[in-house]
């Protein structure tokens, strides 16, 4: 799999032990609440997550939930330098991907990762309907002042 440039400069910024001339690290998250994505975490964002975890209380449920859906199911990868990575064969079933072409979509924290088609019917389609049903000149930044 090959990370847009964009999207390694963000994981090379997010990696504390980066430097120029190394390999970025990220995590990819593939837990069965994902269902058609995959997930793509800085170092340090992924740490952030893992720090929350950790911090419920000992032997509670959502602990033991949350750390075996996010922790349990995440793996640590190298990009190299030319930005590719090898993405396990688990990962790429749980996307149905044999070949063809990823999209990545950046949401803040993280990025997701989708099978081209899939993330054309599932969100595309569901972002045009929503905006459809939307009055003329609706600027969806309005959501924020909620």
């Amino acid at each position: 799999m090959s990370i847009p440039a964009d999207f390694r400069r963000v994981l090379e910024a997010g990696d504390p032990d980066w430097t120029p001339g190394l390999s970025p690290r990220m995590y990819l998250l593939y837990g069965d609440h994902l269902k058609n994505q995959l997930h793509g975490y800085t170092v340090d964002e992924f740490q952030k997550v893992v720090a929350q975890i950790n911090a419920l209380p000992r032997g509670s449920a959502n602990k033991k939930k949350l750390s075996r859906l996010i922790i349990g199911q995440s793996i640590r990868l190298d990009v190299d330098k030319d930005g590719r990575t090898v993405m396990p064969i688990k990962q790429r079933q749980k996307l149905g991907l044999t070949d063809g072409e990823l999209t990545f979509s950046g949401l803040g924290d993280h990025f997701e990762i989708w099978k081209a088609e899939t993330f054309a019917a599932e969100v595309s389609e569901d972002l045009s309907g929503w905006l459809d049903e939307q009055e003329d000149g609706f600027d969806p930044l309005i959501l924020l002042d909620e």
